[in-house]
């Protein structure tokens, strides 16, 4: 995939499903590795925990067994035993290598799909250096499966994780996301899609309810819509009823969330997948989208116009003591402190469930 990028002429999903050369497969697999920094690739870890899952299994089948044999003392039936340990650590590697290959041949397939229409695949990026919610959260965070394009502006595809300990145990969360590239910064702002949530919202994290603002029209069906206090006009001028029409078509099943100068989306499932109606669906929602972005390259922060102070001896206007720019004088781009993150929500479940517990436990030790 050494080529440089051509636009595409049209979406171009027969890579995931068509024929696959093993030559092509292992000299794409080199190529890779060589564009590797460090660590296991992805196909060689789902090999090892498969091979590690498969000799866990018949473990106990065969711990159970020679224990059996050992209280009857059958050990003439030893080598039995150990013939089917000898059988169970080929089944694993078997089972591994198929693992390995499949791995091996569906980041090919990615790869030839980038590449077919206009982009770059890496099958991995460790702790992606993205502002986006996400992205911040637990330990081992890496993307995979990433691709790439940079016509008409910068878009990434991918899936994402990252792990939360709680105390020894553990819990790993994977996400599918979309950053699309914007031409300015604008306020935090999250679309918190109704469409995906179950028992309240799926995100990450919460905020606070004095950030919520209603839009007109039936918007507020499809996605709660959070903006920094004293921002909400700047977000009525960026959710124009023709963008909000755009989002309810097409993304209102996709959390949103704008920070920064990035555009992120975001859900659950796999987002780089084999499956061309995914992708389908994905580059049309983009495509829906960023046709809408020119007002929003055109939004400005008022709040970073610097206030003069005019003195007895300013000069008189006419008379600036420099030459006035030609055009329209806006503030620079650019959010004002106050609107760069949204306040976020302390959740209270946790200290309540701890101090449930503490008066349990002091109630049963002095009763």
């Amino acid at each position: 995939m050494s080529a440089p990028q051509q636009p595409a002429s049209s979406f171009d999903a027969r890579p995931l499903s068509g024929p696959v050369d093993p030559r092509a497969v292992s000299a794409f697999a080199t190529e890779l590795k060589s564009r590797r920094t460090g660590g296991s690739s992805v196909g060689t870890i789902i090999a090892v925990v498969i091979f590690a899952i498969v000799l866990a299994m018949m473990g106990g089948v065969f711990v159970s067994l020679f224990s059996d044999i050992s209280r009857r003392g059958g050990a003439s039936a030893l080598p039995v035993v150990f013939s089917l340990i000898a059988i169970a650590v080929v089944a694993g590697g078997v089972f591994g290598f198929f693992a390995w290959r499949a791995a091996r041949i569906r980041r090919y397939r990615l790869g030839m799909f980038a590449q077919a229409n206009g982009m770059t695949y890496t099958d991995r990026v460790a702790a992606p250096g993205l502002p986006g919610m996400i992205f911040s959260l637990g330990s081992g965070r890496q993307s995979t499966d990433v691709v790439r394009g940079t016509r008409p502006r910068f878009v990434e595809f991918g899936n994402y994780q990252y792990t939360v300990r709680h105390g020894k145990s553990s819990t790993t969360y994977r996400w599918g996301y979309v950053a699309v590239k914007l031409d300015v910064p604008l306020p935090n702002i999250v679309l918190d899609a109704l469409g995906n949530n179950g028992f309240g919202s799926n995100l990450p994290t919460s905020f606070q309810r004095e950030q919520r603002l209603s839009l007109e029209g039936d918007f507020n069906d499809h996605f709660t819509l959070y903006c920094p206090e004293g921002y909400e006009q700047d977000a009525l001028y960026l959710f124009t009823p023709d963008i909000m029409a755009r989002f309810i078509d097409h993304a209102a099943e996709l959390d949103v969330e704008i920070v920064d100068d990035w555009m992120f989306l975001y859900t659950k499932r796999q987002i780089s997948t084999l499956d061309p109606a995914t992708w389908a669906w994905l580059f049309g929602v983009v495509g829906a989208l960023i046709t809408k972005f020119d007002q929003w390259a055109r939004w400005r922060d008022d709040r970073l116009r610097l206030a003069g102070q005019p003195t007895q001896d300013a000069p008189a206007p006419g008379q600036l003591p420099f030459a006035a720019p030609a055009g329209r004088i806006t503030p620079p781009p650019g959010v004002a402190p106050q609107g760069r993150r949204l306040k976020r929500r302390v959740t209270w479940l946790p200290f309540v469930a701890f101090a449930i517990i503490g008066v349990f436990w002091f109630w049963s030790r002095f009763n």
